[in-house]
């Protein structure tokens, strides 16, 4: 649910982070669910509260984004309203971001692409990869209601496909997930279309075809993997691979 963080540390092993309420569950949902299959925790963190979209109002948005938390189960909710539309690069939001990393303490971090078409895609792309690093200098001091929190660099900054198709440098196998992930999409049922609306779309993920378009990527993944639906993910770094048949692993495949 979306709640006021409090003082001392909750520590998850994933923390996604998405410029407006959607964001995640549209992305990265999948591997979301995968990951708590394999019994780790996950939260979210919400930068704005998406109130100047075309559809849906703040409260709208807002209570959308407690039942997708619900029914994702994750493990903690967060929104920093940090302004839909005035997402701008500054040190007071820097700081709230990196408050956030420090409280989690997470070992993974999922964020909105560098390169979007929504101009508050690039710039939580841009706060959170540079919060990322901050999070970890010892003389970078925050607090959270008055307690000094302790720096904390999570290991891995993947970046999630929104818009734009960007070829993958890595793809989850989200076979098993990605049908309950679409249960978090749906929540946010103010920004889709609606079954028997005559209306004429208003916005590009309220026409009919977005979700099956949504569909299809995801079996366009999948098929780079050889499963039924994949998730697709930047690396901010080099991967450095500490088990080597923990990676390459599974059965193999014929040629052909």
């Amino acid at each position: 649910m979306t709640r006021q963080l409090e003082s001392s540390a909750e520590q998850v092993y994933a923390l996604a982070f998405g410029a407006h309420p959607d964001d995640v569950e549209l992305a990265c949902g999948a591997t979301l669910l995968k990951i708590m299959s394999e019994g780790r925790t996950v939260a979210v963190c919400d930068l704005t509260r998406g109130e100047m979209g075309t559809l849906g109002t703040a409260e709208t948005r807002k209570c959308e984004a407690k039942a997708a938390a619900e029914v994702m189960g994750y493990e903690s909710r967060s929104s920093l309203d940090l302004g839909d539309s005035k997402l701008f690069y500054t040190e007071e939001n820097l700081t709230e971001i990196i408050r956030v990393i420090r409280h989690f303490r997470p070992d993974v971090v999922f964020a909105n692409p560098p390169d979007e078409r929504h101009p508050d895609h690039s710039k939580a792309s841009r706060l959170v990869t540079d919060a990322f690093y901050y999070a970890g200098l010892q003389e970078l001091q925050t607090t959270m209601n008055g307690t000094v929190q302790k720096p904390h660099r999570p290991q891995h900054l993947l970046y999630y496909v929104q818009f734009k198709h960007l070829d993958p440098d890595v793809i989850v196998d989200v076979s098993e997930t990605f049908d309950a992930s679409r249960k978090g999409v749906l929540a946010f049922g103010s920004q889709f279309y609606r079954k028997g609306s005559t209306e004429e779309p208003k916005t590009l993920i309220n026409r009919k075809e977005f979700l099956t378009g949504l569909e299809a990527r995801a079996r366009y993944f999948g098929e780079q993997i050889g499963v039924m639906y994949g998730e697709g993910f930047l690396l901010s770094g080099t991967l450095g691979i500490r088990s080597f048949s923990t990676v390459f692993s599974g059965k193999a495949q014929e040629n052909g």
